[in-house]
């Protein structure tokens, strides 16, 4: 029984960073750069949830749909000020300013709502779980919850990409940007919906954390949104469908690395698995190998 237990909070965790993980392979597939700056938007979209609980006292489906306005219109921001001006600079001016962009973004909240650790009411407070096997086997509704949301995000986004016209010029820009343009496709749209849409699952990704471990924090997103980055590059970073994979194996992992060898080990661990898959197959689970002609 713990051991099914187990995987059920194995696969709740690792939804949660599988959705952190989209919107990073969603911006690195599409504007090839790394958003470091994306941990601490989900910090900043489950702050914005507890205040509209918390402060406002306005039902939790508020809260939700206000914080992932509050990260949208933010993720635009940060990708207009931040990272257009550097659209042409070196990969490494680009990775400076996104961990400049999250040191501010974190100093910003400490200011606003200082370093105390806040308790999060979870969104699905009083909602009854699902109690299998005579009860021995109890699964909370955020559990089930997470786990639904992140197969309907991951259906959502590829069907997204790969039906419409604005994912079929999302998949243009990925390929060659300069192409796109000449083809009429408006490239800085499309990057800028791009961290809209990453931005906007940060906070849905942000609330469900808080609400499955309820302290929130300043730093609340910065270990995450790494392991999330981690999920990434595991299952194939620019991969969709990878990013749910390689999240979910993160988190399984990580919960029974956690229950049979060591807590203190379990991100250790977490991290030695990710170095292993990346000396056998460098462009994760499912990443395509792109031979370039110079």
């Amino acid at each position: 029984m713990n051991l099914l237990l187990n995987t059920i909070n194995g696969i709740s965790l690792g939804s949660i960073y599988a959705i952190i993980a989209l919107g990073y392979t969603m911006v690195y597939g599409i504007a090839k750069m790394l958003n470091f700056a994306h941990g601490d938007v989900i910090m900043v979209g489950a702050y914005i949830c507890f205040c509209t609980m918390s402060y406002l006292s306005l039902p939790p489906a508020i809260g939700v749909v206000l914080a992932m306005l509050v990260c949208t219109v933010l993720g635009i921001i940060i990708e207009r000020l931040a990272y257009k001006p550097l659209r042409a600079a070196p990969s490494l001016a680009v990775l400076i300013t996104a961990i400049g962009v999250s040191y501010f973004l974190q100093n910003a909240a400490l200011l606003i709502w200082k370093s105390d650790p806040k308790v999060f009411t979870s969104v699905l407070d009083g909602v009854p779980g699902l109690e299998l096997f005579g009860g021995q086997l109890r699964v909370t509704a955020v559990t089930i919850v997470t786990i639904l949301s992140n197969i309907v995000i991951m259906l959502a986004l590829t069907t997204f990409t790969g039906k419409t016209r604005t994912g079929k010029a999302m998949r243009a820009v990925s390929e060659d940007k300069g192409a796109s343009q000449l083809m009429g496709i408006d490239v800085n749209r499309t990057i800028s919906l791009t961290f809209a849409i990453g931005s906007g699952l940060a906070a849905i990704a942000g609330v469900l954390l808080c609400s499955a471990y309820p302290t929130l924090m300043p730093t609340t997103g910065s270990m995450p949104g790494i392991k999330a980055f981690t999920a990434a590059v595991l299952g194939g970073i620019g991969s969709i469908p990878g990013a749910m994979l390689g999240g979910i194996l993160l988190g399984v992992i990580e919960i029974f690395a956690r229950a049979y060898i060591s807590t203190q080990l379990s991100d250790a661990i977490v991290f030695t698995v990710l170095i292993v898959v990346l000396l056998i197959r460098p462009t994760g689970l499912l990443g395509k190998k792109i031979t370039e002609k110079v």
